[in-house]
């Protein structure tokens, strides 16, 4: 048996991923609580015992994320955005556009037939396209994070958001209530900002293909209902969102191994 793992250590959460030969064994998820070290520890441990293995059965671990660094012990590190290229291609084979909205940033990945990235365009300068502002917006509302995407979807007057920066977002949205609107349609109307947010990302890649969301965003079903309104397409979703990134990792740090034992080969 060949059991390889692969981990994304982003800013809020770190995922772990186990495949045993071609096929997910396991995989956990774990807040990052301010300690990537320890977090990726936590994750990997939580998901090797579901697993029924130990560390050093395994052959490869790969590592990916902000916090990648901080890995306690030997992995092959790969960038982000391959490894969430590699990792949507792996679960949904036919998407060539990649949407992840995590919790710092946005990207959009154009992806060829092979999950090799072809180009990209990244939002990490203004958190209102990325999920922070969910959650800046959640605590405003007093509404559990969870349950923003169901509340949208009652929504039938969306708020219009006039500004692009989460600070101001904050502000307009207690507006907003002070003025009497619904709490839905101030989730929807902030889901609309987002998905035009991704909409002029999008605009500086062709959208041709098969389009997949991934990231915390994934699993806000009122912005995915939103970002299909918006683009006019559907979108192509992982059963979980959160691990693409984690199992690109593995992915990218199996090839990478494989050519270094190559080339070694040809050395010898």
């Amino acid at each position: 048996m060949f059991y390889r793992a692969g981990l994304d250590i982003g800013s809020s959460l770190a995922k772990a991923v186990i495949l045993k030969d071609d096929e997910i064994m396991a995989y956990g998820i774990a807040p990052i609580s301010g300690n990537f070290s320890r977090a990726a520890d936590q994750v990997m441990q939580e998901t090797l015992e579901k697993s029924g293995l130990r560390l050093e059965q395994l052959d490869i671990i790969g590592g990916t994320g902000l916090g990648a660094s901080f890995i306690p012990y030997r992995f092959v590190k790969n960038t982000e955005v391959s490894c969430q290229s590699r990792g949507v291609h792996y679960l949904l084979p036919t998407a060539r556009i990649v949407i992840e909205i995590g919790y710092q940033a946005s990207r959009v990945i154009k992806i060829t037939e092979n999950g090799k990235v072809a180009d990209c365009v990244v939002n990490d300068r203004c958190a209102a396209g990325s999920g922070r502002i969910l959650q800046v917006i959640s605590k405003v509302l007093q509404v559990p994070l969870t349950e923003l995407g169901n509340m949208s979807l009652k929504s039938t007057n969306p708020v219009r958001f006039t500004t692009g920066c989460s600070v101001f977002a904050e502000t307009e949205a207690i507006s907003r209530i002070a003025e009497g609107a619904k709490v839905e349609d101030i989730i929807a109307g902030l889901h609309q900002a987002i998905s035009l947010k991704i909409s002029g990302m999008l605009e500086k890649i062709k959208l041709d293909g098969e389009c997949a969301i991934t990231g915390g965003g994934g699993k806000d079903a009122g912005l995915v209902k939103m970002l299909e309104k918006t683009l006019q397409k559907e979108m192509l979703l992982p059963a979980e969102p959160l691990i693409s990134g984690a199992i690109g990792a593995v992915l990218m740090a199996t090839e990478k191994t494989q050519e270094f034992e190559a080339a070694a080969k040809q050395e010898e």
